[in-house]
């Protein structure tokens, strides 16, 4: 599982650089030294070189300006791998340096190296690729995008990034909180999964459609703001659902 949470680690590492990081190349030389450290010390070189190269097949493959070369697929290629990992390598029974100094309790019991940083990566990943891979899906659906869900630098053909739902779903007073609402939303989605708190979670997604019900509406005759919603929403979910169940499969495994 090592492999699965350094890959899922290095890909979200370098999204969240894409976005927030002024000096691009500042911020992938410390992931680079930083996923490098943590390899030394848990005897894990090789799958973190695997994770490296990942990532920056990631940055070539889903852009964060323009339309993904290959729509979502990186994505679904990313997930084949980090499943495989998980299900057919296991967990490792020494885990190097850092392992003999490794200790941490939850409620459902002692949570090992490797775990850890399945979680973390796919936490990291929810927050800002899980964006690009929604962004990606509705891209392949743009035939019947909303005209008003269209971003403006879209409108006017400007080359200005295309943020996707964050953009479409930026309220009339200038907040943009779709970016932050959609990774919001999948860490909650995996939290109360992970706790088994199906209720709450069932009456968050139900809150969810409430709220956008309004706005949905008046879509008219055509259903294209409908599925625009569902689309993004759903894609959005079955990551953050699918994140869950592979942490649950390795600490359970």
């Amino acid at each position: 599982m090592i492999v699965a949470g350094f890959m899922l680690l290095a890909v979200g590492a370098v999204d969240l650089v894409r976005q927030f990081a002024p000096r691009r190349w500042i911020g992938y030389l410390v992931v680079t030294v930083v996923l490098l450290l943590l390899g030394s010390v848990s005897d894990a070189l090789l799958p973190m070189l695997i994770a490296l190269v990942v990532g920056a097949l990631w940055i070539w493959t889903m852009p964060d300006g323009r339309s993904a070369r290959l729509g979502f697929w990186p994505a679904v290629l990313l997930a084949l791998a980090s499943i495989g990992s998980v299900v057919w390598l296991g967990g490792r029974a020494d885990a190097g340096l850092i392992g003999d100094a490794w200790t941490l309790r939850s409620p459902f019991g002692d949570v090992s190296f490797d775990l850890a940083v399945l979680a973390l990566g796919a936490g990291v990943f929810l927050l800002e690729s899980a964006n690009l891979v929604v962004r990606a899906a509705l891209d392949g659906e743009h035939t019947w995008r909303p005209i008003e869900l269209v971003p403006a630098a879209e409108k006017s053909g400007d080359e200005e990034p295309d943020t996707g739902v964050a953009e479409a779903s930026a309220p009339r007073g200038g907040f943009k909180g779709g970016r932050l609402i959609g990774p919001l939303e999948r860490i909650l989605v995996l939290i109360l999964t992970l706790a088994a708190a199906y209720p709450i979670l069932a009456a968050m997604l139900a809150a969810k459609g409430i709220v956008r019900f309004p706005e949905i509406s008046r879509d008219g005759e055509t259903g294209a703001r409908a599925e625009y919603f569902l689309v993004g929403s759903l894609v959005s979910w079955v990551m953050a659902l699918g994140a869950a169940f592979l942490v649950w499969w390795a600490a359970h495994s």
